[in-house]
């Protein structure tokens, strides 16, 4: 079981939505200065608790792992991974470990982060692609999935594994037989690593987080 979905939480009512958070989580939100942020890390929350309340979990407990990656301690065949960029927040829940991350496509990125971070083969597709911004795009969301599904974030390096793109996205010598999907909506890249072929993608309605 896997479900993806994404919200933009752009006209997110932050007023009535913070009290429908944990106290951790509105300390979190509380944390930021400006109400973008605010409604990211808000709009975010509601929408795991709404995936979680479909598959009848309304008492999860959140811990975390040891470098940050958090888990349901009463559910332990549930897993999740959130993540927001511009207006969206991005969910994932699966029986399975799962990592996702979610893009706005800048159009002036500066494309030495690949040269510099990246593996040498991806830096080079991206140099030899027609829409240069849109592909280093596509290898960061992948990249990023996969370093948040390991647990490991931003402690494994983005050039110490390579991701190739071809008919079929995979993990060079990978071990567990990952499963990459690469999706677009509007001026996003959405990437999500875990263990299904197919996934599909869900639009949410800010109004349906409530």
């Amino acid at each position: 079981m896997i479900r993806l979905a994404y919200c933009n939480v752009d006209d997110l009512d932050l007023k009535k939505a913070y009290g429908l958070v944990s106290k951790t989580r509105q300390e979190k939100i509380d944390f930021y200065r400006f109400e973008k942020d605010k409604k990211l890390s808000c709009g975010v929350y509601l929408l795991l608790k709404k995936l979680l309340s479909e598959e009848n979990i309304t008492d999860p407990i959140f811990k975390f792992e040891k470098y940050g990656k958090a888990y349901i301690s009463n559910h332990e065949n549930i897993h999740f991974n959130l993540s927001h960029s511009g207006k969206v927040v991005l969910c994932a829940i699966s029986d399975r470990n799962v990592g996702v991350d979610v893009e706005y496509i800048d159009r002036k990125i500066d494309l030495n982060i690949a040269k510099h971070y990246f593996y040498n083969s991806e830096y080079k597709t991206i140099m030899n692609a027609e829409n240069r911004p849109e592909k280093f795009f596509e290898y960061w969301v992948l990249k990023e999935s996969y370093m948040k599904y390991t647990g490991l974030g931003m402690n494994l390096k983005l050039d110490s594994f390579e991701i190739i793109i071809e008919d079929k996205i995979r993990l060079k010598n990978d071990d567990e037989n990952l499963k990459f999907n690469l999706f677009d909506i509007e001026n996003y890249k959405i990437g999500i690593a875990g263990h299904y072929d197919s996934v599909d993608l869900i639009e949410y309605d800010v109004g349906q987080l409530y």
